[in-house]
């Protein structure tokens, strides 16, 4: 059986596996983000140490962005113009490659969670969906007839505008680039600048979940009523406060107004606004759903000849 190489690359933690799959995981770590030379040579010597699994056909990699996911692009599997420092215009894709000389997939962390989810979790037997993390940033990963979305790069939904009341929420926002966009206005980082402690902190009952369950009930509508996909999942830190399904899913349908009369949505919006089915695992194993792709010529890679 194939053996692949999962590496999610977070903007906090990165964590990298070697498997084939949820029930076949043969070696895992996780580490902080640091810098890309550190980061990246703890990325190799993961993969050294268990060589002894056996030779990988592929890896794939779920990167934080923005990046270029573009196969004709010279600067395929670079990380762009993200403010995370030190990383702006690293060549990810191509470090891996020339330290595993396998091919390597590459696309966003996100895109690539909504891979995992389709191929083993709360995704399954769907072909149109979206997939949002909240956390230290927010960022969406779509499908749609099968096929991640991508077009002049890939999908950015954590940067789109929502109603921002000032006078009921006069804080400015995160966003080094838009201030208070929906990542601006409801990431980790924001909530603990709003309300001064970190989000896990704060109580179930705080009035900060109703405020960050308005913002995110706005985009989540956005998104519904733009791409009317068949299911929305919603992971990430943030997301591990189960308070706020309810909330969000009572503010979609007060902000739909009877206008969408979908019966998926309507009837049965518990089972339409939901967390990934591979929980916090979303990423790493899509990253292996993305190598394994790879390997059987279905998804574009790095590989020896280059793009």
């Amino acid at each position: 059986m194939p053996l692949y190489g999962g590496i999610e690359g977070g903007g906090t933690k990165f964590v990298c596996a070697i498997g084939t799959g949820p029930d076949d995981i043969r070696a895992e770590i996780r580490f902080d983000t640091g810098a890309p030379a550190e980061t990246l040579a703890q990325v190799a010597t993961f993969f050294s140490e268990h060589q002894a699994l056996g030779p990988l056909s592929a890896v794939g990699i779920a990167s934080f962005g923005p990046i270029d996911p573009d196969p004709t692009s010279a600067r395929f599997g670079y990380v762009t113009t993200t403010p995370k420092p030190g990383w702006a215009h690293t060549d990810f894709a191509g470090a891996v490659h020339s330290m595993l000389r396998v091919p390597v997939g590459f696309d966003t962390d996100v895109n690539v969670a909504a891979l995992g989810e389709h191929r083993w979790g709360a995704a399954r037997e769907l072909d149109t969906f979206v997939y949002l993390t909240v956390g230290t940033g927010i960022g969406g990963g779509a499908m749609a007839n099968g096929a991640l979305i991508h077009g002049v790069m890939h999908p950015e939904m954590g940067h789109i505008r929502v109603p921002h009341d000032l006078a009921l929420d006069p804080y400015p926002g995160h966003c080094p680039y838009h201030g208070d966009c929906l990542e601006g206005l409801c990431c980790g980082p924001a909530i603990e600048e709003r309300w001064g402690v970190p989000s896990e902190n704060l109580a179930p009952d705080h009035p900060a979940w109703e405020l960050e369950a308005r913002y995110l009930a706005s985009g989540v509508m956005n998104f519904l009523l733009t791409l009317a996909p068949q299911r929305i999942i919603m992971g990430g830190g943030v997301m591990h406060q189960q308070q706020l399904f309810p909330m969000i899913r009572r503010y979609v349908l007060e902000l739909l107004n009877g206008y969408l009369q979908a019966e998926r949505v309507i009837a049965d919006i518990d089972n339409y606004i939901l967390p990934p089915g591979l929980g916090d695992r979303a990423g790493v194993l899509g990253a292996i759903a993305l190598a394994e792709g790879v390997h059987r010529c279905e998804l574009p890679a790095l590989d020896r000849a280059g793009v």
